[in-house]
C-alpha cells in the first residue's frame, strides 16, 4: 500500500494479491469491507478490481492501511478472516501504542487443531494468557464470563497431553452448590458430579474424539473431579485446571495450591464478581491474588469485557452490571 499525502488528507492505496480473491478479503457480500467502512466513517473507501484505496485523516487512513496489511498476513497463513477477526484487528491496532504483537500474530497463533476446527487466541489478552500458561508454572486466568479463561486452559491442556509434555489431564471445580457433601446425592460418583463438571466435560467434546473421552477417563490419563477430591494427593506430571476459583474458601486454594508436584503446571480460572459462596465466606481466589502477586512463577492474567467472545451483548451485559456494582447500588 502507498500513501500519498496532502495538506488536510492522506489517500493510501493497496493492491489485492491475484491469489487472494477480493472475497476473501472484503467477505461475501462485502460483508468485511462493511465493517471497515463503520469502523472508519471520516474515511472514504473504495474498491476498484483488486485495488483498494483510503482517502481521509492521515491517522485513520494508515490504520486502515495497516489493517489491510494484518489482514493479507492473516489471510497467507490460511486462516480466515470474519467480521469479528476484523473487528478485534481494528480494537488491536487502535489501542496498539507500546504493544509488540500485532493482530496478525494474535490471530493466527494456532493451539489445537481438533475434529476440522482450530482453536486459537482472538484477543491481545488471550494471547498473552496463552503465552503466560507456557512461561511459567503457576497462572490465574481472572476476568468475567465469556473470555475464553477455561476454554483456552483446557486446549492448552489437550496440547500438552497429546506433545507428552504431560501424562494426563486433571480438571476440577468446586461443587458450591452441594456444599461439597456429595455423598448426600444419589448414584455413582461420576452421576454425583455431573452437573457441576458437565461444563468441563463440554469443552473436551470440543477438543477430543467424543470417543475416547471415556477410555482415557477409564485409564486414568484425564480425571474430573471436584475440589474436595484433591485433598491429601501430590499432583505429579500433569495439567491440572481449577475452574470457577472464586468460590473456593482460602482454605481450599491453599490446599489446591500445594497439591501441585513435580513436573506439573496449574491453571486456576475465575471470575472475582461471581461468588456464590454462603455470606460471610471470604473467596479464595480474591485473597490470593494479595498473596502471590509478585511471587516468581506465578503469573495473574486479567481479561475484561474487550476479550468477551461470546455474542457481543454479553461484553455490554458485564460493562453494565460493573457500573452498577461500582456505584455501589449492589450493595
Amino acid at each position: 500500500m502507498t500513501q500519498t499525502p496532502t495538506r488536510a488528507q492522506a489517500q493510501a492505496r493497496f493492491t489485492v494479491p491475484a491469489k487472494h480473491p477480493m472475497v476473501t478479503v472484503l467477505g461475501s457480500g462485502d460483508k468485511l469491507l462493511r465493517v471497515i467502512e463503520n469502523a472508519f466513517p471520516s474515511t472514504d473507501i473504495h474498491v476498484r478490481g483488486n485495488e483498494v484505496s483510503a482517502t481521509g485523516d492521515r491517522r485513520e487512513v494508515a490504520l486502515v492501511q495497516r489493517l489491510f496489511d494484518e489482514m493479507m498476513l492473516v489471510l497467507r497463513t490460511g486462516a480466515p478472516m470474519t467480521e469479528d477477526a476484523v473487528e478485534r484487528s481494528i480494537a488491536m491496532l487502535r489501542d496498539a501504542e507500546g504493544q509488540p504483537e500485532t493482530p496478525a500474530e494474535v490471530l493466527t497463533q494456532n493451539i489445537l487443531s481438533s475434529r476440522g476446527r482450530t482453536i486459537r487466541p482472538k484477543t491481545l489478552n488471550q494471547k498473552r494468557y496463552v503465552d503466560a500458561i507456557d512461561k511459567h508454572t503457576v497462572v490465574f486466568g481472572i476476568g468475567p464470563a465469556g473470555t475464553g479463561k477455561t476454554y483456552l486452559a483446557m486446549a492448552k491442556a489437550v496440547q500438552a497431553l497429546q506433545s507428552k509434555q504431560v501424562t494426563r489431564i486433571i480438571l476440577t471445580r468446586p461443587a458450591v452448590e452441594a456444599g461439597e457433601r456429595l455423598g448426600f446425592l444419589p448414584g455413582t460418583l461420576y452421576e454425583k458430579i455431573d452437573p457441576y463438571l458437565r461444563p468441563l466435560y463440554d469443552a473436551l467434546h470440543d477438543m477430543l474424539d467424543p470417543d475416547s473421552i471415556p477410555r482415557l477417563m477409564a485409564a486414568g490419563t484425564i480425571e474430573v473431579a471436584p475440589l474436595a477430591y484433591m485433598r491429601g494427593r501430590t499432583l505429579n506430571d500433569a495439567f491440572i485446571i481449577l475452574d470457577e476459583a472464586q468460590n473456593t474458601s482460602p482454605e481450599q486454594m491453599k490446599m489446591f495450591l500445594t497439591r501441585l508436584g513435580f513436573d506439573s503446571k496449574i491453571v486456576i480460572t475465575g471470575d472475582i464478581t461471581q461468588v456464590d459462596l454462603p455470606g460471610g465466606t471470604k473467596s479464595g481466589l480474591r485473597q490470593v491474588q494479595h498473596i502471590l502477586e509478585g511471587v516468581e512463577d506465578v503469573h495473574f492474567a486479567r481479561l475484561t469485557s474487550n476479550d468477551v467472545v461470546r455474542h457481543k451483548l454479553v461484553g455490554r451485559i458485564v460493562d453494565a452490571y460493573e457500573k452498577y456494582d461500582n456505584r455501589g447500588d449492589g450493595k
